[in-house]
């Protein structure tokens, strides 16, 4: 099914839900195999028809999109307004606005700008007895009524079909550099982050590579300003000051050479074989959390303590480490991104959700009481 108006949603859920046939909502398709391996779904609800920017408020910086449209094809046609929405998931080429909503996922802008859930403002949604609901507003001082928005970020569509979202914007930086710091040992590491994070430094971006990733080193940092061109040479400069005790070596990027820095980084996780676990953890611990995971590639975001890993070995083997990150200390919420059957067969991908699961299955019920959506693959 290829819905191309909000209405046409709602009576495709209903009758769906009428039917008790399960449906599986899908945009680009960039995550379909993240989460579990629901049951195999009878029909393809297929939101890539509603791409259109419906809105955009320029004077209060916000812009309300369909479902459907493409992260990149919005932000092209906000950029001849300098503005943009700032988000950067893996996939951002192709990955939808509602796929980026329902996974709530983010990439390095995170350390600026948030994840998708807290830059959305407002959003409809079309729910299994083929009802469209609005929430929030359009403009940031208008916010309205129950915030439907967040809570179907991180959903995976389990809940309600994303029909459109109204998303905060930020201004387009008239300049950015990047600064790449080759760093030899977890100690180091830990004494760089902390002091960039005590200084006056406001990068949009913050990132730990792992020793795969940075070049002649164990590790590296990657530490991106962006503004106008005198703050972001000013930054760049007391950046360097501040990495050189800690560094091999610093290295300044900007133009071409940044732009491609950044779509490597963004790639080379996902481009090997083996699970992917986002994990997140306190960033006072990062020199204990390598020694948990320096056997593997990661990246992460530096001052928010929240990142991927790349698990590699036998299926048993992944499921193992896993468990392991799970039972760690200084390891929390690890969630499993992607990964074989196998291996989630082996583990749950999401863990356990504690005391609140009670809340999780009630709200699975009140919002979609047959169970037809994306049965089996979200959190709830």
């Amino acid at each position: 099914m290829t819905p191309s108006t909000p209405d046409e949603v709602a009576a495709a859920l209903r009758r769906a839900a009428d039917a008790r046939q399960t449906i599986a909502i899908r945009g680009a398709g960039t995550k379909s195999d993240w989460g579990r391996d629901g049951a195999r779904a009878d029909a393809i609800l297929d939101m890539r028809s509603l791409n259109r920017v419906l809105a955009h408020e320029a004077g209060d910086m916000t812009a309300t999109l369909e479902a459907g449209a493409a992260l990149a094809d919005v932000n092209r046609a906000l950029a001849p307004h300098r503005q943009w929405l700032p988000l950067d998931p893996p996939f951002a080429e192709r990955a939808t606005i509602g796929g980026v909503l329902a996974t709530n996922d983010s990439g390095p802008l995170r350390h600026r700008y948030g994840t998708p859930r807290d830059l959305v403002i407002g959003v409809q949604l079309a729910t299994t007895d083929g009802v469209l609901s609005k929430a929030g507003g359009r403009v940031v001082k208008n916010v309205a009524g129950y915030d439907l928005g967040k809570l179907v970020a991180g959903s995976f569509g389990s809940l309600a079909a994303i029909v459109s979202a109204t998303f905060k914007l930020a201004p387009l930086p008239a300049a950015s550099k990047t600064l790449r710091a080759d760093i030899a040992d977890a100690a180091s590491l830990a004494r760089a982050i902390g002091a960039v994070m005590n200084s006056a430094l406001d990068p949009i971006a913050f990132e730990i590579v792992s020793r795969a990733r940075a070049a002649g080193s164990r590790f590296g940092l990657l530490i991106r300003f962006a503004s106008v061109a005198a703050a972001v040479d000013a930054q760049a400069a007391e950046a360097i000051a501040t990495l050189q005790p800690y560094a091999a070596g610093v290295a300044a990027l900007d133009g071409d050479a940044e732009r491609s820095m950044w779509r490597e980084h963004a790639d080379a996780i996902w481009s090997g074989d083996g699970a992917i676990v986002r994990a997140s953890w306190l960033p006072a611990n990062i020199a204990r959390v390598v020694e948990e995971v320096e056997a593997f590639e990661f990246v992460g975001r530096a001052a928010v303590g929240a990142g991927l890993v790349r698990i590699t070995g036998s299926d048993d083997d992944q499921a193992r480490v896993v468990e392991r990150l799970r039972a760690s200390a200084v390891v929390g919420n690890v969630v499993v991104a992607r990964a074989s059957a196998a291996v989630k067969r082996r583990v749950d991908v999401w863990g356990s959700h504690g005391d609140r699961q009670t809340l999780l299955e009630s709200l699975k019920r009140a919002f979609d009481p047959t169970g037809v959506l994306n049965p089996g693959r979200g959190p709830i």
